[in-house]
C-alpha cells in the first residue's frame, strides 16, 4: 500500500490544508469537497496542489507533521513551486 501526503488549496478560503491518506487522492479530495463537519467541509473548491508518495504510513505521518509544523504559508508555497 502507498500513502500520499497532500496539500490542497481553496481559493474561496485562500487557505492551504495539509493531510495524508492511504486512499486514492481523487477520493480523498471528493470527501474534502463534500459538505461535512470540519474545516474543509466549509468550502467546496479544494484543489490538490502538491503530493508526495510514501511506502509506509509512518513516513507519511512524519512528513505531514513536519509540513504542518512550519506554520508558514511562504514555506508551503516554496514547496509547491519546487
Amino acid at each position: 500500500m502507498q500513502y500520499t501526503v497532500y496539500i490542497i488549496y481553496s481559493s474561496t478560503a485562500d487557505r492551504f490544508y495539509v493531510g495524508f491518506t492511504g486512499d486514492e487522492i481523487e477520493e480523498r479530495l471528493r470527501k474534502h469537497n463534500s459538505n461535512h463537519k470540519g474545516f474543509t467541509g466549509k468550502f467546496n473548491d479544494w484543489q490538490v496542489v502538491y503530493t508526495e508518495i510514501f511506502t509506509t504510513k509512518q513516513e507519511a505521518m512524519v512528513r505531514e507533521k513536519e509540513i504542518k509544523a512550519w506554520k508558514s504559508r511562504s514555506k508551503i508555497q516554496t514547496l509547491i513551486n519546487s
